[in-house]
């Protein structure tokens, strides 16, 4: 169970890690690193990783270590960390075993109209976080709420990353984020995927890293609950979103401004 809590009206949170687990000892390297980062900017966080990318342009992309070993090396760095764990499930029968190990459940933006999906994660009790489909208008996400509430579980949040534009190509319309504030759930930003170009590689998606910071920025501005960072050691050898993924110090310089816009928005007057 997570210490804290998500709120829009709270101190800023980091969801952060890499795209998927590489490896036990990658996966405890980027921990280490992000442990040591937001403890030094004094900000809560969430480690983040995917035993399993389901969805890749390309059927020979790589797509991670699989759950068995994912939910050993995730189980491995909550308790080395004493951190919160979020990662993706594709399939309801996944739900029950990734709740074991994951404090907060991710319903992947693609999966996000999986009514069945959407339900099994509700089910476990845990934090459901559910990322809104690139498909999708903002207005869509009273109907994802609902999903969740419908059995019980009022433990829901929403993250933005982007819409699809034309071809290999996504846009954030921040409209969005006083919109769904109406829902009273927290809203994270992800600052990674929102600037994710899918398939613009032909076998793999691209990006634009030097959009992350503008693009935080202007979430952070309306008082959210959290951004959703994807953090890697050396972005151009990760298997997977390498091009919009940030180095450490990159990492850490951006949540450092991201903090003081966050408490100079939420500063009671």
């Amino acid at each position: 169970m997570l210490k804290f809590k998500f709120q829009n009206s709270g101190p800023l949170k980091v969801i952060a890690g890499p795209c998927q687990i590489e490896s036990r000892d990658h996966a405890m390297l980027m921990a280490e690193k992000i442990a040591d980062i937001c403890h030094e900017e004094a900000i809560r966080w969430v480690y983040k990783s995917s035993f399993d990318k389901a969805n890749r342009s390309s059927m020979h992309g790589k797509r991670g270590v699989g759950i068995d070993e994912g939910l050993k090396i995730l189980q491995e760095v909550k308790d080395e960390f004493e951190c919160g764990i979020l990662t993706d499930i594709h399939l309801p029968d996944q739900a029950d075993p990734v709740s074991k190990v994951a404090d907060i459940l991710q319903i992947p933006a693609f999966l996000s109209r999986q009514t069945d999906l959407i339900e099994a994660a509700s089910d476990t009790g845990k934090i459901v976080n559910v990322k809104k489909g690139q498909f999708m208008s903002y207005t869509d996400v009273g109907n994802i709420v609902e999903k969740v509430f419908s059995t019980g579980n009022t433990n829901c949040m929403i993250t933005e990353r982007g819409t699809s534009f034309g071809y290999n190509n996504l846009v954030v319309d921040m409209r969005g984020l006083a919109h769904m504030k109406r829902w009273s759930m927290p809203l994270i930003f992800d600052g990674t995927h929102s600037v994710q170009q899918p398939g613009a590689l032909g076998s793999s998606s691209g990006g634009d890293r030097t959009m992350i910071e503008p693009l935080c920025l202007s979430a952070v501005a309306q008082g959210i609950a959290g951004v959703f960072l994807e953090v890697h050691d050396n972005p151009k050898k990760a298997p997977s979103d390498g091009p919009n993924m940030l180095e450490p110090e990159d990492f850490q310089k951006l949540i450092r401004k991201l903090k003081i816009l966050d408490a100079t928005v939420k500063m009671k007057l």
